[in-house]
């Protein structure tokens, strides 16, 4: 019968003991990290040091700190409790810190003092993709994500749930006194009294309650967007794609490079909605990849004439599909698309022939627009299909050719919005898998933001060795 393979005894001693550096390949990606940090400037990008102890012990040095995050990121430990273990018993964060073991509140709180600096260690990540010439950034896509904060959902509260609440509260309130009444009228002796202190000590914390909800309902008169999140103040309710469906969290902003994936940039905003963010976003690409020109691709959330108009004059021509206003299209019925603009004599042709001609401008949220119509509607075979009034109008914004050129480029192969999806989705479906089905560890929005970078930072730097290899990047990153 053949045996097994055998390990090595464990007290068996050996005549000149294993170095570290033996444990660690050549082709580790722990040696990136190593490589990547040691050539940071971290005094230039803002890394304070940790303040002595009383006793006189010396704090730890940034590089250390920030190698054992960017390896707990890079395998999915995020916790200071976890990372404190890790290095305690993990070869590989004994190789890279130097055998060092901070204690989980040291980990914590460099994480939280040095929110900024993380930030900016994530974007000089970028900046070495795109000096190595891996990251072009001719096309980037833009999405939004929506991720669970550590605030509860019923920890949260708006004017709608608080009356709601109050309702069910004030109908136990009666409901209690009347069980009192029908209590002392019908019952006596000890069972009497025992009954009586119960349900006075429940209607006494359901006053409370009510007290307490009445305040938080005050001061939510305060609040600009009327919500107030106990756990975490800065977390939001927002809505999700799955309908009936929404979480307390935070909406992800992510620019990601079409061809490499790479995420140029990134923000962290507690606006449940992307309609403002497409121009902000767009430009922080541009100047992260040192551009002239780029081309940004995002869905029909982020349209708005306001922040196309302001990409365009900052060099980024956009593309986002607008999204139907009406239900015309699915009864059968002309929409604006059916209708062509003739520049030259600035005129709007309908499907019968007919001109709609221009009436007056005036501004509309911000925007000028102008009026367009015509009154022979109502002799016009097509009217059913076309307007239910005497006349059908058009309106045209000022910079309306931006959004008409917009629609060429959505018709042409290969379709933009296939490649968005292809694109952005991606490194948030991955980020998300590596923090599994919690949420982020860190409250208000600057602890958020800066462990988004970390994860973003890990993600890329995934992306930049599976592009071109562990030895070409070390060979990349000293400057």
């Amino acid at each position: 019968m053949a045996g097994f393979i055998e390990g090595i005894e464990r007290g068996q001693t050996v005549l000149f003991p294993e170095r570290l550096e033996d444990w660690i390949g050549e082709d580790s990606l722990v040696r990136v990290v190593d490589l990547f940090v040691d050539e940071l400037d971290l005094p230039g990008l803002g890394f304070v040091r940790s303040a002595p102890a009383r006793t006189g012990r010396p704090g730890y040095h940034p590089a250390v700190l920030l190698k054992l995050f960017i390896y707990g990121y890079l395998n999915r430990i995020p916790s200071s409790r976890r990372l404190e273990r890790e290095a305690g018993r993990n070869v590989e964060t004994m190789w890279l810190t130097g055998r060092l073991v901070p204690d989980h509140k040291t980990i914590a709180d460099f994480r939280r003092d040095n929110g900024p600096a993380i930030r900016r260690t994530c974007a000089q990540f970028v900046e070495l993709c795109r000096r190595i010439g891996t990251l072009k950034g001719d096309c980037v896509a833009i999405d939004g994500s929506k991720f669970k904060a550590v605030n509860n959902r019923d920890r949260n509260f708006t004017k709608g749930k608080i009356a709601s609440r109050l309702v069910h509260l004030e109908a136990d309130v009666a409901r209690y006194i009347n069980e009192m009444v029908r209590i002392d009228r019908q019952e006596e002796g000890e069972a009497r009294v025992e009954k009586m202190e119960h349900l006075a000590r429940r209607y006494g914390r359901i006053r409370q309650e009510i007290a307490r909800l009445k305040a938080m309902d005050k001061a939510l008169t305060d609040t600009p967007d009327g919500q107030i999140s106990l756990t975490d103040p800065d977390a939001r309710a927002m809505a999700t794609s799955a309908r009936h469906s929404g979480l307390v969290g935070y909406n992800v902003q992510n620019v990601v490079d079409t061809e490499t994936h790479i995420i140029v940039t990134h923000d962290v905003t507690n606006q449940g909605f992307d309609r403002d963010q497409l121009s902000p976003m767009a430009t922080a690409a541009k100047e992260a990849l040192n551009r002239d020109d780029l081309h940004a691709i995002a869905d029909k959330g982020y349209f708005s004439g306001a922040q196309i108009l302001a990409c365009h004059e900052v060099g980024i021509t956009t593309t986002v599909p607008r999204p139907a206003t009406s239900g015309n299209e699915g009864k059968g019925m002309f929409v604006k698309a059916d209708f062509l603009y003739d520049p030259e004599r600035d005129v709007y042709r309908c499907p019968a022939g007919n001109e709609l001609t221009y009436r007056y401008s005036r501004e509309e949220g911000g925007l000028t627009v102008a009026r367009y119509w015509i009154n022979e509607c109502q002799h016009c075979p097509l009217q059913r299909r076309c307007t239910s009034g005497k006349e059908r109008r058009i309106t045209r914004w000022e910079h309306e050719h931006l959004v008409d050129d917009m629609r060429d480029r959505l018709k042409r192969d290969p379709d933009p919005m296939t490649l968005r999806r292809c694109t952005v989705e991606h490194p948030f479906g991955t980020i998300k898998a590596w923090m599994g089905a919690t949420h982020f560890l860190t409250r208000r929005l600057r602890g958020v933001r800066t462990e988004m970078a970390l994860n973003v930072l890990a993600y890329n730097i995934k992306c930049m060795v599976a592009l071109i290899g562990i030895r070409r990047m070390m060979e990349a990153i000293p400057g």
